[in-house]
């Protein structure tokens, strides 16, 4: 049987495509109806090539692709297990226990795929960050350069400034990143020194001013920043109880002269 005629039921398509040989397959990559489709993906004679034909479909039912899961082509190949966590619509349930099988940079690719849903995004990113402690400085060099913001962020508990300026120049860092690695206690001098210096982060009004609330960022450093912020957002750090005494009163004293110097001045934020 090579095309479906009018007699072929749900049933007769089905029972077919669970046993067909594979020059006998073509028709059921096309196939529309679930019954038939998680049939197809038991066939014991489907080979790698097939069931990844099969995985182009991105309108597959999570039950299929279960199917395809525990077929013994698939439970043996490594490129159908990439390709079923790469899947839009894999279930957690078949993703999750793959992604031990993943090699790191696949497991960056998973999180660089637009289609791969956030919440399994996620747990990919906290697999890559534990396997990152285990991983060559090299290695992590590169990670830092490829990898989500998410995962360049995390690996930034670190004094390795050449690792730092791999996870500062990340395509995929945030502003809304960096605003949060910037509060953290175990944050190093060698961080903040490089941000201070980093030729796009220093462009960022709000990371300016989170840096001039870190206590570790060099006073001169927090002098360059004042001409271009706000006297407001300047007052309002002041509030901070984290900045040094030394930078707070001078900068509570630089607000005064700015406004006694050009009162009706009201610089804006951006």
């Amino acid at each position: 049987m090579s095309a479906t005629g009018p007699a072929d039921t749900l049933a007769d398509r089905a029972g077919m495509a669970a046993v067909a040989p594979r020059h006998q397959t073509e028709r059921f990559f096309a196939e529309r109806a679930k019954e038939v489709l998680l049939a197809f993906a038991r066939n014991p004679n489907l080979q790698e090539r097939d069931l990844l034909r099969l995985l182009e479909r991105k309108d597959l039912a999570p039950e299929v692709l279960r199917e395809i899961a525990a077929h013994k082509e698939a439970l043996r190949s490594y490129t159908v297990k990439l390709a079923l966590v790469r899947h839009p619509r894999t279930p957690r349930l078949v993703t999750l226990p793959i992604l031990k099988f993943l090699h790191l940079f696949d497991l960056v690719r998973v999180c660089q795929t637009p289609a791969v849903p956030t919440d399994v995004k996620y747990v990919v990113e906290e697999t890559i960050l534990k396997r990152a402690e285990r991983i060559p400085r090299g290695e992590k060099i590169n990670l830092a350069r490829r990898g989500s913001g998410r995962v360049a962020a995390g690996l930034l508990r670190t004094q390795d400034r050449a690792l730092i300026q791999a996870i500062l120049d990340n395509p995929y860092l945030t502003e809304a990143q960096v605003l949060k690695i910037l509060p953290r206690e175990d944050l190093s001098p060698e961080v903040v020194d490089m941000l201070t210096l980093h030729e796009k982060w220093v462009r960022s009004y709000q990371v300016r001013l989170a840096l001039i609330r870190t206590p570790l960022t060099p006073f001169k450093r927090v002098l360059e920043f004042l001409p271009d912020l706000a006297v407001t957002d300047l007052r309002e750090i002041c509030l901070d109880h984290r900045m040094p005494e030394h930078v707070r009163k001078y900068i509570e004293a630089y607000c005064a002269a700015r406004l006694k110097a050009n009162p009706r001045r009201r610089p804006q934020t951006g």
